[in-house]
């Protein structure tokens, strides 16, 4: 198993300023660092993959489709917005060394239409990431694109393990797993433990959020029942601390972080990495 940390935490974009973070978060005792690229033509992707090779560290990638980027759109053109913007970003994890490509990259982030999800949009969304997963086989080889289910706050077109796990039968491509977040988890599923155990080896990337984004540890999440279902199904992928800084104030307006979580983001993610290593070192 390895443990990450969401560069969320700590910086609202990542530029070429931010690559000595990465030596922070190594001495943390993160293995790997997740980096959301919102101004993607600055990020520097060839130098976090060299950085990263150099010190040791994975480097996953993760995204919030925009509104004019919506492959389950009704307007055809936008969805073709979304496809390509897709392969771009994918472009982006190739060149940086990603391990993972994942979160909301299905649809838009924060859309919802007011009713519950169409078979039309269902079928958009598929035949548009059966493209984007085709193309991601080709063009950054082994890079798992991750379908992270979120709460209905956020989308109303996958909530749960296996919704997200039925739209990849249907995509029908094998570097397409599920994302899953023990944030959204606590609010979706009925057991998250079962929805582990359900998912199995379709598991290919996991945030371990508290359920108020805060210090893992010190919420309502079982985590003893979570690592343990993990380890039944034998995942040994990468588990991230995913939170936010409500001083950041683009990031807590999308997040709805309106409060301290922590003293401090170091705090945050350390105490947190000791929590979750403790965890699954005994269960």
């Amino acid at each position: 198993m390895k443990f990450g940390i969401h560069s969320l935490l700590f910086t609202e974009t990542f530029l070429e300023k931010d690559l000595p973070r990465l030596d922070n978060f190594k001495a943390m005792g993160f293995d790997a660092v997740e980096i959301i690229p919102f101004d993607p033509d600055n990020f520097p992707a060839g130098k976090v993959r060299q950085y990263a090779m150099d010190i040791g560290v994975d480097i996953n990638i993760g995204y919030g489709m925009p509104q004019e980027k919506n492959i389950i759109s009704a307007d055809a053109s936008v969805r073709k917005e979304g496809v390509e913007f897709s392969k771009y970003l994918i472009d982006l994890c190739a060149l940086a060394g990603a391990k993972v490509f994942g979160g909301v990259i299905y649809c838009s982030w924060g859309y919802t239409t007011g009713k519950m999800r169409t078979a039309d949009e269902w079928k958009w969304g598929v035949e548009a990431f059966r493209e984007i997963a085709t193309y991601a086989k080709e063009s950054a080889p082994g890079l798992i694109l991750g379908i992270e289910p979120v709460n209905r706050f956020e989308s109303h077109f996958i909530n749960i393990a296996v919704d997200a796990v039925q739209f990849i039968k249907d995509v029908g491509e094998a570097n397409v797993k599920v994302h899953m977040d023990t944030f959204h988890m606590i609010r979706e599923e009925a057991d998250i433990a079962q929805a582990i155990r359900e998912t199995g080896e379709r598991i290919g990337y996991i945030h371990a959020c508290e359920n108020q984004r805060g210090i893992p540890g010190r919420g309502q999440v079982p985590w003893a029942e979570f690592f343990k279902a993990l380890k039944q199904v034998k995942y040994d992928g990468c588990v991230t601390i995913e939170s936010f800084d409500p001083h950041m104030e683009k990031i807590a307006k999308l997040c709805c972080i309106w409060r301290q979580l922590a003293d401090s983001p170091e705090q945050l993610a350390s105490e947190g990495l000791a929590y979750l290593k403790e965890v699954y070192g005994r269960v």
